[in-house]
């Protein structure tokens, strides 16, 4: 069906994939590479991951047949089936009743919440909610949401045609902490979450195929670095619930600073650059 013609909803309509239940014994081993990746000190004593770190578990190796041009899957999943998918992690949310530990065994329960058709400047959006239910010795630890949005085709790139890698953004939030993700850095991000997407690491593709400038940033390297002045400056606060929102993406040399205030038992985040204010925020609630 021409997308012109029909939208993106007849696509799917009836497409409802089943709830997936995944187990995994979660070695300090990521969470140690994890730390080394952003010269930052490793979780505290006893194992307990620090928020969303569970990220680097869980993760889908797909056979090299089956990725796709782009090097995302090609289908499968929890991807829908809709033609020319372009896929974009836009924002979530985590309820945390107690972290997960390194060196137990961890369950995973994944099912599709929600899918939504939104009309936007640039046409058609599909919404997709998946939510994860992480469990450990049987009990419920964390509940979390991911919005993913998806649209058919490449939307008008809104991109900067060139970028300033001098230039230093400045804050006035009390929680600082600078981040420049140069392409080594993206790689090793990649491998570790098993990312494949090329725009990742693969500069001639990035601009001449995808219209960006550059090497885009991950967006969860954006939220994990956003959330690290939490863990450094509210250390002895148990997160109890954060939501986050990506809203416009860095590229490789730029200078990024996360930035981060606290007040009455929440915190305020976002990720600054010269360019822009926000490229991503987060609202932390602590326990």
């Amino acid at each position: 069906m021409d997308i012109a013609e029909g939208g993106l909803a007849p696509h799917v309509e009836s497409w409802r994939p089943e709830p997936v239940t995944t187990g995994e014994f979660l070695s300090e081993a990521p969470a140690a590479a994890l730390s080394a990746l952003l010269d930052l000190p490793g979780p505290a004593g006893g194992g307990v991951l620090p928020p969303l770190w569970h990220w680097l578990y869980f993760l889908n190796w797909p056979a090299q047949g089956d990725l796709g041009a782009d090097g995302h899957p090609g289908s499968g999943g929890f991807l829908p089936p809709i033609p020319d998918r372009q896929r974009m992690f836009a924002g979530g949310r985590c309820e945390i009743g107690e972290p997960l530990r390194t060196g137990e065994t961890a369950e995973r329960i994944s099912e599709v919440a929600a899918v939504e058709v939104k009309r936007g400047r640039t046409g058609e959006l599909l919404f997709v909610t998946v939510r994860s239910t992480y469990l450990q010795r049987g009990r419920t630890c964390l509940v979390e949401e991911q919005d993913i949005v998806y649209r058919s085709g490449r939307g008008a790139a809104a991109h900067p045609p060139e970028l300033d890698t001098t230039a230093v953004p400045d804050a006035d939030e009390p929680w600082l902490l600078p981040l420049r993700a140069d392409p080594v850095l993206l790689f090793r991000f990649s491998a570790l979450t098993a990312n494949a997407h090329r725009i990742h690491y693969d500069a001639p593709y990035a601009r001449d195929v995808e219209g960006y400038p550059g090497l885009v940033v991950h967006g969860p390297l954006l939220v994990l670095a956003m959330l690290e002045p939490v863990r450094r400056d509210a250390s002895a606060r148990p997160v109890r619930s954060l939501s986050y929102r990506l809203r416009s993406p860095a590229f490789a040399g730029e200078h990024l600073l996360a930035a981060g205030t606290a007040a009455d038992g929440t915190a305020s985040l976002r990720v600054v650059s010269r360019r822009e204010e926000r490229h991503a925020t987060a609202e932390v609630v602590f326990g």
